[in-house]
């Protein structure tokens, strides 16, 4: 069976070697008889195997040991107020900066739990760069910074992490596992599996230990990082499944040589997919000032956006999927998550030049 280029924003493509791997252990994982979906994650082999994703994960991303890791449910919706309600710590204030559609949605949900201050902005530009720092107008007093590293909607990514007076706060839904992240420059990072780290379903959370314990008063126990971690983030059965691919898929990410081997495979990626961009000559346009570029969302149009929807349709007959831009802003996005290879952009680049040659 041929495969098809995947370029979707998530979920989204799979190493190949993961999948092959679980689909030879489907049936019977560790020995046990039976598929991990169908063991205890109570079981000795689960707890086992989910102790050893957590030390994975902490080796790849070098996690100082006085942070935790959890593995939760929800993804970035929920931590947009699950963030909030941990870590106010009796602070009316938190500070945010708003680059896209998902910065946005988390101000929104934070304005239900404290008074959000958004210290700068690139909403008034289309959201085609990250606000210089001499715009920014941050607090002292607040409770946390919250930063979105990587906007997938309009493809714009923060080149550096903000430096921060307060605990900095970094959705990295789209772009952890990808390329390097300091993360003693943060007091939490969180993000879903579905773009770099396996399947839908399962949302780490790297936290400060000294943000903990303060929680609203609001806050459930099954939202409470603090119990969370104290109950190794089985408060509830977990979504076991996709914290096993989580596990493959960290394996195969230090298979690859680690995250500096990674950063520097999606890099070349989105260097030859902006270069067939900007070298057509206006036949394709991408927005973003090109220093905030994101490498894991290359997002563009057509000069001619009546020729967008056979773009896309001849692109899926070739077997390109997922380019479809979010429904908010149109286009089209090419998703380079990590399992999506060089090969694979070869190919829609020569799309690219092939439509344009026949259409230009």
């Amino acid at each position: 069976m041929a495969r098809a280029y995947n370029f979707s924003a998530g979920p989204t493509a799979l190493p190949i070697e993961v999948l092959q791997e679980a689909h030879e252990e489907f049936f019977d994982f560790a020995d046990t008889g039976m598929s991990v979906m169908e063991i205890s994650h109570r079981s000795k082999v689960f707890v086992e195997l989910a102790q050893q994703v957590e030390l994975d994960l902490r080796a790849v991303l070098k996690v100082p040991s006085h942070y935790r890791v959890l593995f939760l449910h929800g993804g970035a919706s929920l931590q947009f107020s699950q963030v909030p309600m941990n870590l106010l710590g009796g602070k009316g204030t938190a500070d945010y900066i708003h680059t896209g559609l998902w910065s946005g949605k988390a101000i929104r949900a934070a304005r239900r739990y404290c008074d959000v201050r958004i210290v700068a902005s690139s909403e008034r530009s289309g959201f085609d760069r990250i606000p210089a720092t001499t715009e920014w107008h941050c607090n002292s007093n607040a409770a946390y910074l919250h930063y979105t590293e990587n906007e997938t909607v309009h493809g714009v990514q923060f080149p550096a992490a903000p430096v921060s007076s307060v605990p900095l706060v970094c959705d990295a839904c789209s772009s952890l596992l990808s390329k390097p992240i300091d993360v003693a420059k943060h007091g939490l990072i969180y993000a879903s599996a579905q773009k770099n780290m396996g399947a839908a379903g399962v949302t780490a959370v790297i936290v400060d230990e000294a943000l903990l314990n303060t929680p609203l008063d609001i806050t459930p126990d099954v939202l409470n990082y603090t119990h969370l971690a104290q109950a190794g983030s089985m408060l509830n059965t977990p979504a076991t499944f996709p914290w096993y691919l989580t596990g493959l898929t960290l394996k195969w990410i230090v298979r690859a040589g680690g995250i500096e081997q990674i950063y520097q495979a999606n890099k070349a990626k989105a260097e030859l997919l902006y270069q067939t961009i900007d070298n057509s000559n206006g036949f394709y346009i991408n927005k973003v000032l090109q220093e905030f570029r994101s490498i894991n969302n290359v997002t563009f149009t057509l000069a001619d956006a009546a020729l967008e929807k056979v773009f896309l349709t001849l692109a899926d007959q070739a077997g390109i999927k997922g380019l479809e831009g979010h429904a908010s802003v149109g286009g089209m996005r090419a998703s380079l998550y990590n399992a999506v290879t060089l090969p694979a952009v070869d190919a829609l680049a020569s799309f690219m030049k092939e439509f344009q040659r026949v259409h230009g």
